[in-house]
């Protein structure tokens, strides 16, 4: 499994795309109460609040719900990881790559 970067630069789509291929399973991303934009960028809907940098790297050993919290202190963006089909929500307690696999 490998690691995944993630900069403001990159477009939701693209986030979504490339979180699929190295874990195997789906992102959900938010803007505000409803799905955010696949054409915007992160820093795009990025909140004015956000306390990190606008980059991380996540990897195949990380707790979904430490992704999760971490994806929200860095771009003050609300993400849910769910399994490959996108029909559930994954567990918290589940690793990326375990998620991946439901």
């Amino acid at each position: 499994m490998a690691d995944l970067k993630v900069s403001g630069l990159m477009k939701v789509k693209s986030l979504k795309a490339n979180f699929k291929e190295a874990y195997g399973c789906t992102l959900r991303v938010y803007h505000g109460v409803g799905f955010a934009d696949d054409d915007k960028t992160l820093a795009a809907i990025r909140s004015k609040d956000a306390k990190g940098k606008g980059e991380f790297s996540a990897t195949a050993a990380m707790l979904v719900g430490n992704f999760e919290k971490r994806f929200k202190d860095e771009f003050g963006i609300k993400v849910q990881v769910a399994n490959k089909d996108n029909t559930a929500l994954s567990d918290d307690k589940d690793t990326l790559s375990a998620a991946g696999k439901k």
